[in-house]
Formats: C-alpha cells, sequence, structure tokens
C-alpha cells in the first residue's frame, strides 16, 4: 500500500509512425516536439512550454508483428517501484516488464491491475522532478478516467495501492455509478466506473487539457483523426470530447466549449 497518495506522472503513446503523432498531437493540443537523445530507441518529448509532459516511442516491427496496438499508457508515481510492484502483484495484478531502470530518469516497471487494465509504475531518479501540474494546465492531463470489467472493485484496489480517496459520486442510471477520486486533498483527478458492455476491454483513458474544445475538434478531423463521442459538457461547465489518432490510439480532451 502507498504510504502516501499517489498521482500520474507521465503518459506515453505507444505508436506506429512518432513522427506523424508528434505532428497530430502538436496541432490538437499544442505540444512541442523533440527528439530524445536516449541512444537505440525512437521516443520522442512532448513539451508543454518549458515542461516535459509526455512522450510517443515508435513501436518496433516485431512489436508491429506480434500485434502491439497503439495505445496511450499512464505512469503512476511511487516511491519505490520494486515494492510498488511486489505489492501489486500480490494483490492479484500482474508485472509485464520490469522494475529496470532508465539511466538517469528513474526506474519504471510495466503492469496491470486484476481486471486486466495496462498502466506503469515509475520512480523518478530525483524526488522533485516530474510533479504533476495542476488539473486545468494547458497542455497536461486535465482528467483520468478507468473504464473497468468491475468498477467498485477496481476502485478498491487502487485506493489500497496508491491511497486514492473517494470524491463525489454520480448516478449514471443503467450505465451504473461514476466514482470521482483525488488524494483526498484538492480537486478529484479521476474517473472509474464499470465498462459498458459494447467495449471490449477494460481502459485508462486520458484527458488533455485544450483551450477551446470547438477549435479542437476541426484539427482531429484535419489532423486524420476521428470523433468517437463528443463534445458533450460535463459538471463544472467543462467540456470533453473522446477521439482516436490517426495511428488509432484513444485519447480524450478537455477545455472550455
Amino acid at each position: 500500500m502507498a504510504s502516501s497518495p499517489s498521482k500520474f506522472v507521465w503518459y506515453e503513446l505507444m505508436t506506429t509512425d512518432g513522427a506523424a503523432a508528434a505532428k497530430f498531437y502538436g496541432e490538437v493540443v499544442g505540444w512541442a516536439a523533440q527528439k530524445s537523445p536516449m541512444p537505440d530507441m525512437d521516443y520522442t518529448l512532448f513539451k508543454a512550454g518549458d515542461m516535459q509532459v509526455a512522450g510517443a516511442l515508435t513501436l518496433s516491427r516485431e512489436q508491429r508483428a506480434q500485434g502491439a496496438p497503439a495505445a496511450w499508457v499512464g505512469y503512476i508515481g511511487v516511491a519505490d517501484v520494486d515494492q510498488a510492484a511486489a505489492d501489486l502483484k500480490a494483490a492479484g495484478g500482474k508485472v509485464w516488464r520490469g522494475p529496470d531502470d532508465i539511466p538517469n530518469v528513474g526506474r519504471f516497471a510495466m503492469v496491470s491491475d486484476p481486471q486486466g487494465t495496462a498502466f506503469a509504475l515509475f520512480q523518478p531518479a530525483h524526488a522533485d522532478e516530474m510533479s504533476p501540474a495542476d488539473v486545468g494546465t494547458p497542455g497536461h492531463a486535465g482528467w483520468h478516467e478507468l473504464y473497468a470489467v468491475d468498477g467498485p472493485s477496481a476502485f478498491d484496489f487502487y485506493a489500497k495501492q496508491f491511497g486514492w480517496k473517494q470524491h463525489d459520486v454520480m448516478d449514471m442510471g443503467p450505465a451504473g455509478k461514476y466514482q470521482m477520486f483525488g488524494t483526498g486533498a484538492g480537486e478529484a483527478f479521476g474517473g472509474m466506473m464499470t465498462k459498458p458492455a459494447q467495449m471490449p476491454v477494460p481502459a485508462w483513458v486520458y484527458y488533455f487539457n485544450v483551450p477551446s474544445i470547438a477549435a479542437a475538434v476541426p484539427k482531429i478531423i484535419a489532423g486524420g483523426g476521428a470523433i468517437t463521442s463528443g463534445p458533450m459538457e460535463v459538471p463544472g461547465g467543462q467540456w470533453v470530447v473522446r477521439g482516436t489518432d490517426p495511428q488509432g490510439a484513444h485519447f480524450a480532451l478537455t477545455g472550455a466549449k
């Protein structure tokens, strides 16, 4: 169990075309792209202002041949990756890779929760690095949404592993309850629910902040992406839209109308 509540600290796009992804998200979210100096890896860093907020890893030919899909993966910050991975495994989750070191960056593990939803654990090399920005900061992730096989038991798992606390809950009728969560201090930074029957697998969806949803929607279409739902207004006056990028990775945006 986490000694103090954890937050998402990094977002990584596994993609079939890093250059195309950089162009698409540069237009839609406003990120500046910068090639990573890491050797033997096709990795692009995305920046919002002066801060690195996400990265894109181009899948290898072997990974694509094995059916690895284009997808976003969120990294949850922990004080000790090895202990967190062991705790997760003991609680029914799976460790797919690691724990392992990224030289001069930190230590990570690729994992999934007991219901099969993938994410990552991350321990920065320096404790003061990768502190999450405020919820509404442009270019940063403003919301984290889990569509679980079973929402209530999923919340129990994440609460025990990462110290997350319940915030408000919305009754969505036949769709079930939408449980918002956070660290217990300040605003909620995500929500989770039982996935709809037509959704084939459980998944995390990450919402990136943009100044205007109305301005972002035509950029998604023009860039070769697709809208899967929305735009629609959500409680609190914000608007959201969900979509896929040109390589098929699911993402979402949140902002003013």
